[in-house]
């Protein structure tokens, strides 16, 4: 028994100091404005891009630095703005970015 748990730790300790690869590399923006990031988040939250970017003047920390009684004042509605809030959030700590846009296929 306490072979089997030795074992086990064992592979857990190996695994562990391994960074966690994907076989499908993700294509993400190389620069990152207003516009591309509201596209990025999704779900309809792109449709305020024009507000958003003229309000913040299409500077990307701005945005990161905003809160939500600004957007409020905006009119975007509350779903949109605990996304946008939710995602600013995540892209400041580093844990997502907005993929790049893919071009469609041309039928050949």
């Amino acid at each position: 028994m306490a072979h089997a748990c030795a074992s086990h730790v064992r592979r857990l300790l190996a695994g562990a100091g391994a960074p966690a690869r994907s076989l499908h590399s993700q294509p993400y923006q190389a620069k990152v404005g207003v516009v591309e990031f509201l596209n990025g988040v999704g779900k309809g939250v792109g449709t305020h891009a024009a507000k958003v970017e003229e309000a913040v003047g299409g500077d990307i920390q701005k945005l990161l630095e905003t809160r939500t009684l600004r957007l409020k004042k905006l009119g975007i509605p509350c779903k949109h703005r605990k996304l946008i809030l939710s995602f600013a959030h995540k892209y400041r700590l580093g844990l997502w970015k907005p993929r790049a846009q893919s071009e469609p296929k041309k039928a050949q």
